[in-house]
């Protein structure tokens, strides 16, 4: 049976969820958040030590202020108001991504959940904020010497670090893994389903799971 040590997300479709229900794309952002909640209780649930969200990309910018606007209100009430209730139930939170591009508010409050639940160990939540996987292999070679760059060096200045995800699954429809994860991802089993996020359910994370135990990973070898 395949050990199964973390889990990847590309939460894709909230927008397109809210329009489909005749409100707007905020809304599908807003019931994504509570799918996101659900999605870590029954991790927690089954034992599964690692998860890690992709919440805003690098590009994300590109969509209207006032999108951008509200994810960041979604995120900062989130912490704001369940920080002490994700340290009572062991969650850490991890925040991977170009955080000093961010405004201060939402830095200062990502660095006081990371402080206040850095000692969880329940699970790990990773949450890919202000990121992109190109940026982040640039500022992994900026940390290195140039005469100190292997694939062990590399790999442990990472914003984002091993254990690599087992598993990735991407909702909404799309093959494509935008800029996520590109080093992380070179022998994760990739599952794309057509279900949008806020639609994604503790039933389809169980199916995915039974089929990932059932997969030959063979790493290069046969």
């Amino acid at each position: 049976m395949n050990t199964l040590n973390h889990i990847a997300f590309i939460m894709d479709g909230n927008g397109r969820w809210g329009l489909r229900k005749k409100k707007n794309r905020n809304y599908g952002h807003l019931k994504g958040v509570e799918t996101v909640k659900k999605i870590v209780q029954a991790s927690i649930e089954y034992k599964i030590p690692i998860l890690t969200f992709y919440v805003f990309s690098s590009e994300n910018w590109k969509r209207p202020k006032t999108e951008i606007n509200y994810l960041f209100f979604l995120v900062k009430s989130y912490f704001e108001k369940e920080i002490t209730n994700l340290s009572q139930q062991g969650i850490r939170i991890n925040i991977i991504g170009r955080i000093k591009n961010l405004p201060n508010d939402i830095r200062q409050i990502f660095l006081k959940t990371e402080n206040r639940t850095k000692n969880n160990n329940k699970i790990v939540v990773n949450l890919a904020i202000n990121y992109g996987s190109k940026n982040e292999m640039i500022d992994t070679f900026r940390k290195i010497k140039l005469r100190k760059i292997n694939q062990k060096n590399f790999e442990n200045n990472l914003n984002l670090k091993s254990p690599f995800p087992d598993i990735l699954i991407r909702t909404g429809g799309y093959n494509r893994l935008s800029n996520f994860l590109l080093w992380q991802l070179a022998y994760t089993e990739i599952f794309f389903l057509k279900k949008l996020w806020p639609d994604f359910n503790n039933k389809d994370l169980i199916n995915i799971i039974k089929k990932f135990q059932t997969i030959k990973r063979n790493f290069g070898g046969v």
